[in-house]
């Protein structure tokens, strides 16, 4: 029996991967759900497109930048399986909001399409009501993530031998884009207001989960909590970041997810109005994304042989960028449909070009996966368990601003009218840092560490 067998058949980790699991898909779900809805049925311009993608990023991503600090407080001085629940039971209301935007969105359309004969709203709410409803769920579940965030990881080495942590890290990250796969599967496949129930019903669930969590109370002396969000982030950041090795992880992880947030923005209207392609296509992108980071994951826990180490870090990311090019070549060499037509699923797998895109989008995320996830694993384990919470949420803090920072850069682009698909070339470009950094970090590791 492997070690990642016999901790999936224990409590002691299985109803926070489930919690994990459902959470990641049920995240997934909604978001990929509102953008396609969004963007392949409301708007009908490029910019327009790549804009709204930018801002649905940027408004999940804000309250990780300015609440992570208190998440991370909060999680190292109080019982980590109580917050995940109270977590979860919050998540129930906001998918109820989410919900009914997306059914109010949903309706306006059909107003539209159907000469006003409206059930649930009256016609042209979506701009008034249905959208600012959608993305006031879209910022309270990145409020919802960033309490959850830390304790996904903090919990591990409390809960996990020693031994165990980078495989339990590798099943979390694996799992995780494991969900996402299904979610964004089905929010390209489904009609909008079946996603609106289902991503209410899922939140049920996942809290029924999160009541299965075994406790995890406060490791070490009990600290007084700074409310003051933005001086306990500063603090936070600057406490956490002075250990060399500690802030070249944080740093390259974060490169990693603003590259991540970069590709998430420029798929959906890519594949409209670069590859001619229907919403069923667009998330089938980010259904070989999330399978290949799950490849990558499981991959370098196997190389390493469960040793925390960056020594693969470098090269992955640099074989990602390569992938990036890759897939920037295939893009522009790619034949669009004529017309106003969207290719479906069997009609983009006729064309010529489409199973060297889809190996390139493989190759970018299985790359990645085996990037991150030993970063991740090096700071749940080098830190002691009393600051691991407050680690992750330093992290969070730092990839959340330069995940928005990436956001931002996008939204400038596409309103520069610089074309999407050139756009693919900044992310290239980050990956050569994020390898500078891991190198770095891996030469830290010890005296002697050396390629």
């Amino acid at each position: 029996m492997t070690t990642s067998t016999h901790i999936l058949r224990r409590r002691r980790f299985l109803p926070l991967f489930a919690t994990q699991l459902f959470n990641a898909f049920n995240d997934n779900l909604y978001k990929t759900a509102m953008v396609l809805f969004v963007v392949y049925v409301v708007y009908n311009s490029e910019a327009e497109e790549a804009m709204f993608s930018a801002v649905a990023s940027g408004v999940f991503i804000l309250p990780f930048f300015v609440l992570s600090a208190l998440a991370g407080q909060l999680a190292d001085m109080s019982d980590k399986a109580r917050i995940i629940r109270v977590v979860k039971a919050c998540e129930i209301g906001i998918m109820a909001v989410g919900g009914a935007g997306l059914l109010i969105a949903w309706q306006d359309v059909e107003c539209a399409a159907t000469a006003g004969r409206c059930v649930i709203a009256p016609p042209s709410v979506l701009a008034d009501v249905a959208i600012p409803l959608l993305l006031a769920a879209l910022f309270a579940m990145g409020v919802h993530s960033t309490f959850f965030g830390p304790i996904k990881y903090a919990i591990l080495p409390q809960h996990l031998k020693p031994e165990e942590v980078l495989a339990g890290t590798g099943l979390v990250e694996a799992g995780t884009y494991i969900a996402i796969l299904f979610g964004t599967i089905l929010a390209g496949w489904i009609p909008v207001e079946a996603a609106a129930a289902l991503v209410f019903a899922v939140a049920i669930v996942g809290y029924l989960a999160s009541r299965h969590v075994p406790p995890a109370p406060a490791q070490g002396e009990i600290e007084p909590i700074d409310f003051n969000i933005f001086r306990s982030s500063f603090v936070l950041v600057r406490n956490t970041m002075h250990d060399s090795r500690v802030f070249l992880a944080i740093m390259a992880i974060s490169f990693f997810w603003t590259i991540g947030a970069v590709l998430f923005i420029q798929f959906p209207p890519l594949a409209k109005n670069v590859l001619t392609a229907s919403p069923e296509v667009a998330s089938l992108f980010l259904v070989v994304f999330s399978v290949g980071v799950a490849i990558g994951s499981v991959s370098v826990n196997a190389l390493l042989k469960g040793t925390v180490s960056a020594r693969y870090s470098p090269r992955s990311v640099i074989v990602m960028a390569m992938f990036v090019v890759a897939f920037y070549v295939v893009c522009r060499a790619w034949t669009p449909a004529p017309g106003d037509m969207l290719m479906n699923v069997g009609q983009f797998m006729a064309q010529p070009l489409a199973i060297p895109l889809l190996v390139c989008l493989l190759g970018i995320a299985v790359a990645g996966g085996m990037f991150v996830v030993p970063l991740y694993a090096f700071l749940t384990t080098f830190v002691p368990q009393t600051q691991t919470a407050r680690t992750i949420a330093a992290n969070n803090i730092v990839n959340s601003g330069a995940m928005v920072a990436g956001a931002i850069l996008a939204m400038g682009l596409s309103a520069a009218d610089v074309a999407i698909v050139d756009q693919l070339l900044l992310s290239a470009g980050m990956c050569l840092i994020s390898s500078w950094l891991g190198k770095k970090l891996y030469l830290a590791e010890s005296p002697a560490a050396a390629d």
